[in-house]
């Protein structure tokens, strides 16, 4: 089945067509690199992995419940629009919100196989065009399992939401190499950080919490490989560039701060555009997710050297400057643990069986 027959609505053209700018550099220097940034290429070969494979795809999936959602993380509960759903209603309504947070998370993670290559393209240092080529395999994989579950378990897509796909095409008609490692390895990567990792520590939904585990696994990578990066040549940088960039950061919070709502799932069931964005605003979920949204991306702007006075008054008004002082290496190191005890406990489920079958079968020969 056609992908286009899964969108709730027309996405528009087939192929989304960017204008390529900036130059591609070659460096002629083999031997010389970063040894952290090598280290962290050596780290991203060693830890690449199948999709196919490392997930369980047999297990089973409500597509009216994928996530376990409980009633009250939903935008209409409590509204005088709730008491009119019924249960298929309901599971409709998770369905839909479902779809469009991890048709998101697709668009969003092929967004990220393009910029990480242009990266391999433009970004002068060959160490960081090694890292960037293990980030596009990394990437691929994500769209891969994304694809998969929103196709075979969900059986719904979204199009992409107008802000993420103006985020994304500003961060890619930008010329200057930097700007593909700012808009999408410290803007739109932050933004799904935290929607991953609200939905993975809060689904019972053994599927979801793999995928979303696994792929921050590699995510914690990809925002070292950036802050390394961005962190050695913003230091080069005049106040005016600083400042340039610095907009550029405010303009792209602003955005997904008040746009990713999920709006147009609310419109999906009757409710106008404008009495949508209420009821999404008033939601406690939705504030929840803002908080933890500025958890991931305000230390790491911090940490590249992107604090002037205008950027920390915009932080100051939205709430979110004392995030600042976050422990971005332990939020990162806690999601590869995360990762790595549930592969301990699905392994060890998975031996455990293996050998009850074995002495099973020996029994049976016995008698």
């Amino acid at each position: 089945m056609s992908t286009h027959e899964l969108y709730t609505e027309d996405p528009g053209e087939a192929v989304w067509q960017i204008p390529a700018s900036g130059s591609a550099r070659f460096s002629w220097e083999y031997e010389d690199g970063r040894e952290r940034l090598l280290a962290l290429y050596q780290k991203g070969k060693d830890k690449q992995w199948d999709g196919a494979k490392r997930i369980d795809w047999d297990i089973e999936v409500d597509p009216y419940d994928p996530l376990g959602t409980p009633d009250e993380a939903l935008p209409l509960y409590g509204t005088r629009y709730w008491a009119k759903l019924t249960a298929k209603d309901k599971g409709e309504l998770r369905r839909h919100f479902t779809s469009w947070n991890f048709s998101q998370f697709l668009h969003g993670e092929q967004g990220a196989m393009v910029c990480a290559a242009r990266i391999v393209e433009s970004v002068p240092d060959l160490d960081a065009k090694f890292y960037s080529a293990t980030q596009t395999m990394d990437e691929a994989r994500h769209a891969e399992i994304f694809g998969r579950f929103l196709h075979q378990k969900v059986g719904m897509l979204y199009p992409i939401n107008d802000s993420l796909q103006g985020l994304l095409g500003d961060t890619l008609r930008d010329s200057r190499w930097d700007m593909p490692y700012l808009g999408m390895q410290v803007l739109i990567e932050g933004l799904a950080l935290a929607a991953f990792g609200m939905i993975r520590d809060t689904t019972a939904k053994p599927l979801p919490k793999q995928l979303l585990a696994y792929v921050m696994q590699d995510e914690a990578r990809h925002v070292a490989f950036g802050r390394m990066a961005l962190r050695d040549y913003y230091r080069q940088l005049t106040d005016a560039e600083l400042r340039e960039r610095e907009e550029f950061v405010i303009e792209g919070c602003h955005l997904m701060r008040d746009r990713l709502l999920g709006v147009e799932v609310l419109e999906n069931f009757g409710i106008p555009a404008k009495e949508a964005e209420q009821l999404s605003e008033q939601s406690e979920f939705v504030h929840m997710f803002r908080r933890l949204l500025f958890s991931r991306i305000v230390p790491c702007v911090k940490d590249i050297g992107l604090w002037g006075e205008r950027l920390q008054r915009a932080y100051v008004d939205m709430g979110v400057f004392e995030m600042g002082d976050s422990n971005l290496d332990l939020l990162m190191s806690q999601d590869e643990e995360i990762a790595e005890a549930l592969d301990r406990e699905r392994f060890a489920a998975e031996e455990a069986l293996r050998v009850a079958e074995v002495e099973a079968a020996v029994r049976d020969a016995s008698t």
